[in-house]
């Protein structure tokens, strides 16, 4: 029997990337959206998909005219854009929480939420993310919904943000400006391709068999400094460009944010346990992601 996935923040990075995977695998689909959000990612899709505005028709109305199997809760707000607190607990902790507690009265089998390894006291946002988490832990506790929570590193690739990291360098390196002033970039991080991260939300799609709460990290399960990692895609670009590029990067102009942690990355044992895999090379993963801005 065909299974259905609500799925919030499709048209975002990863949920664009989950989307176009689960109609490959011929799941029912189901959007969560507000009316004005920009569809440019997901525009070749819509016509595989069920679509709801949640600002018009709320969260009951997808639950109440199908029925739901799993929810895919990607939607989240980063606070890069000046946001006011209260406008991040809004999405990450009020709406996550509304959502959870829809699907449970409507019995749904499973939420699959999108968590941060971040360090809880860093921002908003990752507090935020934190005080879901618990809410999620409660309710599976208590019987009444499963709750899988999946903590990601830092992914990449195509299709995300201008304004986050990776691509905001590459687009300073393609247009060589001057200078990229930057940390000592001494911290050291867990790079994933967002292939990687979709077959990891697939496989624990297929095997579904959990008892109320379980929690998996996503990551290579392998740290490399920020230097490391801007000196790699610098070498890309070079290789693409068939010349070295003229961009001075100015270590350790910046300071390190306080409190920032100098190591993150996965404990993915639990997914290599049930097969899982990064496939994806830095290497590789960075071409990839420069071809596309490129085009």
């Amino acid at each position: 029997m065909v299974k259905t996935i609500l799925l919030t923040g499709a048209t975002g990075f990863l949920g664009s990337h989950l989307l176009q995977k689960f109609i490959n695998m011929n799941y029912n689909v189901i959007i969560l959206k507000r009316s004005y959000s920009d569809l440019w990612r997901i525009k070749n899709m819509i016509a595989n998909i069920k679509m709801y505005d949640v600002d018009k028709h709320g969260i009951s109305l997808p639950f109440e005219e199908n029925h739901i199997d799993y929810v895919v809760h990607t939607a989240t707000n980063y606070g890069r854009k000046g946001e006011k607190i209260s406008d991040i607990i809004k999405t990450n902790l009020m709406f996550a929480l509304e959502l959870l507690e829809t699907a449970a009265f409507f019995n749904t089998d499973t939420f699959f939420n999108t968590d941060t390894l971040q360090y809880k006291y860093l921002t908003n946002y990752t507090l935020s993310k934190k005080q879901f988490v618990e809410w999620g832990k409660s309710f599976a506790e208590s019987g009444k919904i499963n709750f899988v929570n999946i903590k990601l590193e830092h992914m990449y690739g195509p299709k995300d943000d201008e304004n986050k990291f990776v691509m905001w360098l590459i687009k300073q390196m393609m247009e060589e400006v001057s200078e990229i002033k930057l940390t000592k970039c001494e911290q050291k991080r867990d790079f994933i391709f967002i292939d990687d991260v979709v077959e990891a939300y697939c496989m624990l799609l297929r095997i579904n068999n959990f008892n109320n709460f379980d929690e998996f990290e996503v990551g290579t399960g392998k740290a490399i400094s920020i230097k490391y990692f801007i000196r790699k895609l610098k070498k890309e670009i070079e290789k693409l460009k068939e010349r070295e590029i003229k961009t001075h990067f100015n270590f350790g102009s910046l300071p390190y944010r306080e409190n920032e942690p100098m190591e993150i990355k996965a404990n993915n044992k639990k997914l290599l346990k049930l097969g899982w895999r990064p496939k994806i090379s830095l290497e590789e993963g960075l071409i990839k992601t420069i071809k596309w801005i490129n085009k």
